[in-house]
């Protein structure tokens, strides 16, 4: 079976149209008529295709490379191969995204996955919905009453939008996403099978008549250019809103609880979990499976590393990580502190034989 692509074969190009792009400075000039075919990694590369390096840790790949031409920084550039055309530049990586993005557009934001336009046949649409021109709605979508959604926003299969809830422009929902009680922004980007909108974890736990719900009334807002990972949950607010700011990327699996405020252009890796009424700030970044209790405020610019547990308040700029999570320095020394008396105990000869 042909292995089958899933987006636009990118044109070919000269090497010397690729610097040009690029902003790089080909060390060769007399390469600039080598044709570039497509993109590939340094162990999958062939003489067609331009790959990219900056990190030491691949040295062996670059080394044993195929590619036609290759990204590199002026540091490593005497350990590319003499058949890899060089194209020197400061930030290989980000140079190898500019081309990316000019030859896969098609890939930054997911199409239509029935390549329709409009609105097909088996959705359902409100008569009281206002869809503006250009929205697509695929198959088995659900739309409902008073629902507002702006031009250029792709609807996906069996998506369902909840009464009154109002999305913006050049929009995407992935397919099997249900957003209740919730204002969308533009160019927002929701990858399928996310819950946006429903009601928070909110009890009165252990009361004489069991646990007592708390009504949950309030909605999310997500502002313009988020982007939500596939499977992600974003609770509504009990009374205040759950606001997610401009230009916050969300990765896969997140969940998100009521109240939560979080800032613009923060990135918030997978599987972390938001315990309810939290403040987060600007520029934050948590790493993978970040736990937060609730009711904190982590400051504009702090970062929170993988697998870090968070009781307390972060100040602005701060680094923290661990289990409890508590600044990056601190937690180090009590690391290293720790396995010094583990070594200093093995080397004891009167705890041999113990348990």
């Amino acid at each position: 079976m042909a292995q089958p692509t899933f987006f636009t074969k990118p044109p070919a190009a000269a090497l010397a149209d690729i610097a040009t792009l690029t902003k790089a400075q080909l060390v060769d000039p007399a390469r600039g008529g080598h044709v570039i075919t497509g993109l590939a990694s340094l162990d999958e590369a062939g003489p067609m295709h331009l790959a990219f390096f900056d990190n030491l840790k691949y040295l062996e790949e670059l080394k044993a490379t195929r590619a036609g031409a290759c990204l590199v920084s002026p540091r490593f550039e005497a350990q590319v191969p003499a058949h890899v055309a060089v194209l020197r530049v400061a930030q290989p990586f980000r140079a190898f995204v500019r081309i990316a993005r000019e030859w896969h557009a098609d890939a930054l934001r997911p199409q239509s996955w029935f390549g329709i336009e409009g609105i097909a046949p088996s959705a359902i649409i409100d008569p009281s919905a206002r869809l503006e021109d250009d929205v697509i709605v695929e198959p088995l979508a659900v739309i409902g009453p008073d629902v507002e959604i702006g031009s250029g926003t792709v609807i996906g299969a069996g998506a369902v939008i909840g009464p009154g809830v109002k999305i913006g422009r050049d929009c995407n929902v992935g397919a099997r996403t249900a957003i209740q009680c919730a204002l969308i922004g533009n160019d927002v980007l929701i990858h399928p099978g996310c819950s946006i909108g429903q009601d928070g974890y909110g009890f009165i736990f252990f009361g004489p008549e069991g646990h007592l719900k708390v009504p949950q009334t309030g909605r999310v807002l997500i502002q313009n250019n988020v982007e939500v990972g596939a499977g992600t949950t974003i609770d509504r607010g009990s009374l205040r809103d759950t606001v997610i700011g401009e230009g916050t990327k969300i990765d896969n699996q997140v969940q998100i609880g009521h109240n939560v405020t979080i800032g613009r252009n923060c990135l918030l890796a997978a599987q972390i979990g938001l315990a309810g009424s939290l403040t987060i700030g600007d520029n934050v970044a948590l790493g993978a499976k970040v736990g937060i209790n609730n009711h904190l405020k982590i400051g504009d610019g702090a970062q929170v590393t993988a697998m870090s547990g968070v009781k307390d308040d972060i100040p602005p700029n701060g680094r923290w990580g661990g289990l409890f999570a508590k600044p990056t320095k601190q937690w180090f020394k009590e690391i290293i502190a720790v396995e010094r008396l583990v070594r200093d105990s093995k080397a004891d000869p009167k705890d041999e034989g113990r348990e």
